[in-house]
């Protein structure tokens, strides 16, 4: 058997992605993902090896025009990774009411809490969905470690190691947005379809919902650990304070803090910055400082929700605090420094250095218990060893019903691939936010819904997508 190997890469400002092609008789395999990563393959069996063949020039050529040239496995290196560098200690503080705590594998950033589900992310790629119990409803592998999980209205997204951000709205996870290869990715956050990452070097870059780079900015302290956004703009932490930026890239002010910002949280009028000077310093979205929360080690996390605001220290404590700053507790986890945390209708969930997904109940009853050593007895789970776990894939399920959905295609505008609403009562003027990787020139598809973004022209895909076969 002959086989015949093409081998290209696209390694530009945007792009650092390979293509290769391996046709073998009648089968033609297709291997594809970011340099340095083993990436995603299909395989095709044709009726003759001409047909395959066929098949391969034309899909090298289709590449080619979009600026892939023939290179060397190898060649180019991968992109850069930096992880928060975690120094865990136990705490000497009284343990936390913990109720239930949830083993996924690995360390974990990744965290998202609502009324149906708690989310954890680690750094082996996994994602986890349970229910308010901690039992696992959902799992997902992504190909590297989570670098967070965040929540844009209905939109929940994964940033991860390989660059990617991908969308966890739908049973396969596909891909959202593609970040630049030389970016080191710290953080990142997403509001009305608009991406943020910050970055190693205290850069800050802005992704438009079609992936495009809008502007990079570089803000006075490197490490750019805090990037949260609204419709005002974005709030960048890094070692010499916080930056705002206005949606065009303008800074609107700069405010320092005491030690370099390892976290940021944000309130509808207020930003919270945690750093590594034990501190958490509040300020205004107009910039004006407020209140400082003091803890007794540098601040890993921080959430606030209602009257209070908690910190997680690099010593496994948790805290809480009035608004006004004054300290009403510090208790233990009981399962590694908190990394990222979230207050959710009187419980705190914790994603730690250990790996786990802590649920503890901060009601006013449950800490004033904890505080005189009593605490109940927490539920110890474990990540399942068996059960269905899901990929990202670019292969689509096929469906022939225009009845269930919303019709959309993909068309081209020069040379970049666009998608439109084609279902009636929608503006076939206004894109649709779609996965890049799924668009196929003409492709018909129907997704389960399409929604008009809140303060742009255009629509965004929310839940399954199948490719249309009439």
């Amino acid at each position: 058997m002959t086989i015949e190997k093409t081998y290209l890469e696209l390694s530009d400002v945007e792009s650092h992605k390979f293509y290769e092609v391996t046709l073998a008789d009648c089968e033609l395999t297709i291997r594809y993902g970011r340099i340095g990563d083993p990436g995603q393959s299909k395989t095709t069996t044709y009726p003759t090896p001409e047909k395959a063949a066929a098949d391969a020039q034309k899909k090298i050529k289709e590449k080619q025009r979009k600026g892939y040239e023939a290179a060397v496995m190898g060649g180019r290196s991968k992109r850069p990774v930096t992880r928060r560098v975690i120094t865990s200690s136990p705490s000497s503080a009284k343990p936390s009411p913990l109720l239930w705590k949830f083993a996924s594998g690995d360390a974990a950033f990744g965290i998202f809490i609502d009324d149906q589900r708690c989310w954890i992310g680690n750094q082996q790629g996994k994602v986890f969905a349970l229910d308010p119990q901690g039992a696992v409803i959902t799992q997902y592998q992504l190909p590297e470690g989570v670098k967070c999980i965040v929540s844009d209205d209905r939109w929940l997204y994964a940033g991860c190691d390989d660059g990617n951000v991908y969308n966890l709205n739908a049973k396969i996870p596909h891909i959202a947005y593609e970040i630049e290869e030389s970016v080191d990715i710290y953080w990142l956050d997403i509001y009305d379809g608009t991406l943020a990452v910050s970055d190693a070097k205290g850069g800050l870059t802005v992704i438009d919902p079609e992936g495009e780079i809008q502007w990079t900015r570089l803000s006075p302290g490197e490490a750019g650990w805090m990037v949260r956004s609204d419709r005002q703009g974005f709030y960048h932490g890094h070692r010499k304070g916080v930056t705002m930026y206005d949606p065009s890239g303008r800074v609107l002010w700069q405010q320092p803090t005491d030690g370099g910002v390892l976290f940021g949280w944000q309130e509808a009028d207020t930003v919270y910055a945690g750093s590594g000077g034990q501190k958490i310093h509040a300020f205004t979205k107009t910039g004006t400082g407020g209140a400082v929360y003091k803890c007794d080690a540098a601040v890993f996390s921080c959430a606030a929700g209602g009257e209070y605001v908690f910190a997680g220290d690099s010593y496994s404590s948790i805290y809480c605090f009035n608004q006004q700053g004054d300290r009403l507790w510090k208790l233990g986890t009981g399962c590694g420094t908190a990394l990222s945390m979230q207050f959710w209708q009187e419980r705190i969930y914790i994603v730690t250095s250990n790996g786990y997904l802590a649920c503890i109940d901060v009601s006013p009853q449950a800490i004033a218990a904890a505080q005189e050593g009593v605490v109940p007895k927490a539920v110890d789970l474990k990540a399942p060893t068996r059960g269905v776990v899901f990929s990202p894939t670019t292969a689509l399920e096929t469906t022939t019903d225009t009845s269930a959905g919303v019709m959309v295609e993909c068309f081209a505008v020069g040379s970049k691939l666009r998608v439109r609403v084609i279902s009636p009562g929608f503006n076939p003027e206004w894109k649709v936010q779609f996965p890049r990787q799924l668009r196929e020139l003409g492709a018909k598809y129907m997704v389960e819904e399409i929604q008009p973004a809140a303060n742009g022209d255009f629509y965004r895909a929310f839940g399954e997508i199948k490719k249309l076969t009439l």
